[in-house]
């Protein structure tokens, strides 16, 4: 499957992902970690792929959707911006409602604690 072919799917196939230096619970730079830590904040699942692992996609994700660095987050299908756009989402309260919505959209259970 081609490179750009592999993004889409990944980005069509989960609600929420982020494409990260590292993983959320070892990221590989501060961007990223700060990035994982809001949306793992927002308590719902979210995918994540690991561009270092990955050279193919560290290299053709800046084109995908124009965006040159990592993070990159996507949010029911559409890129929400990196780390400056998703702290800011997070802080005014956006980006938990958006998540929420996209994985109600996507069928996914969401993760609430039952009275």
């Amino acid at each position: 499957m081609d490179v750009m072919d592999r993004i889409k799917s990944a980005v069509d196939e989960n609600p929420v992902i982020i494409f990260m230096k590292g993983s959320p619970k070892l990221p590989q730079c501060g961007f990223s970690s700060r990035t994982a830590q809001a949306l793992m904040a927002c308590g719902e699942e979210f995918a994540y792929v690991d561009v270092i692992q990955d050279p193919e996609i560290f290299q053709n994700l800046p084109r995908f959707a124009d965006w040159p660095t990592f993070p990159q987050v996507y949010v029911a299908g559409e890129l929400i911006g990196g780390c400056d756009i998703t702290l800011e989402m997070f802080e005014s309260g956006e980006l938990p409602k958006m998540i929420k919505e996209a994985r109600t959209a996507a069928g996914l259970e969401i993760n609430e604690q039952s009275a």
